[in-house]
């Protein structure tokens, strides 16, 4: 029992330094942010009648707030830049390539594959998930 707490605490709550531990928080940190993006996806198009593009990428910077910060706090340990605005910049500039994949990904697959928005907003999700958390790590968590 203490071996399974000593492992528990160590995949937690300490500092996160191997990659494997880092993906396997980041799943957690993706699937908040998921949650936040797909939740305002859903309302801002079913509830409030904005086209579902325009709600993606809405709900796509609701999801990126949630994603930094959790991140940041929980996931990686280390950082590449000690600038707060220097670092929010470059996730912010690698989450709209994300963003454009997200968008692009989208797009194809409801529009030219006719599958339902939501349906399209997993496969793009999941998809979009590997690629941030990789380019992050690489580029601003090394």
């Amino acid at each position: 029992m203490k071996d399974l707490y000593q492992f528990s605490n160590f995949l937690l709550k300490e500092k996160a330094e191997k990659t494997w531990i880092q993906l396997f928080r980041y799943f957690f940190v993706g699937g908040s942010a998921f949650l936040i993006d797909i939740s305002f996806l859903y309302s801002l198009t079913d509830f409030f009648g904005i086209f579902y593009l325009t709600s993606a990428a809405i709900a796509f910077i609701m999801g990126l707030l949630t994603n930094y910060i959790l991140s940041i706090s929980w996931v990686f340990s280390k950082r590449t830049y000690d600038n707060t605005i220097s670092e929010f910049t470059l996730f912010t500039i690698l989450a709209l390539f994300g963003l454009t994949l997200n968008e692009f990904l989208l797009w194809g697959l409801t529009n030219s594959l006719n599958i339902y928005y939501l349906y399209s907003k997993l496969i793009a999700a999941g998809i979009i998930f590997f690629f941030n958390f990789f380019i992050r790590k690489i580029i601003l968590f090394q």
